[in-house]
Parts: C-alpha cells; sequence; structure tokens
C-alpha cells in the first residue's frame, strides 16, 4: 500500500491524503472542506476501484469554479496512478 498526498486547487479542501492498494483506494482524508460532504466522500469512495473513482467524480462542479472536492479527489488519483 502506498500513501499520496495532493494539494488541492479550486475548493475549500486544501489537501487530500489517502493510499493506493494495488488500484484500490484507502484511507482518503480530506484537509479542510466541508467537514460532512468531505466525510461522505471519503466513505463512498473506500475500497472503490481507482478508475471507478476517476470515472464517477472527474468532472464534478462546485458552485461554478469548474472543480470541486470529488473532482480533485479524481485528480488525485489519477496523479497518483500516474507515478
Amino acid at each position: 500500500m502506498k500513501s499520496f498526498s495532493y494539494r488541492t486547487q479550486g475548493t475549500c479542501s486544501r489537501e487530500i491524503r489517502f493510499e493506493l492498494d494495488g488500484n484500490t483506494v484507502r484511507n482518503v482524508e480530506f484537509v479542510m472542506g466541508c467537514n460532512g460532504n468531505t466525510q461522505g466522500v471519503a466513505k463512498l469512495v473506500e475500497g472503490m476501484d481507482a478508475d471507478e473513482l476517476i470515472k464517477r467524480l472527474e468532472g464534478i462542479d462546485c458552485g461554478g469554479r469548474g472543480t470541486s472536492c470529488p473532482d480533485q479527489l479524481a485528480k488525485a488519483v489519477k496523479k497518483a496512478k500516474a507515478e
């Protein structure tokens, strides 16, 4: 299992920490942001296949910002897979 940290852009959350166990997403934690929403997203994606997470969350917009916490998580996982 490998740990990752991703500095977000354009969202209330400032950082996302997570682990990849092969292609499985584990232990997602958002730093700052809308606490209830980020906890909900983290619980929903626990144990999810990384490719499925990217497919479902990439492109979600929050308030016209062009991104969101779920979109930033998709970007983070995509970047981690590329490393």
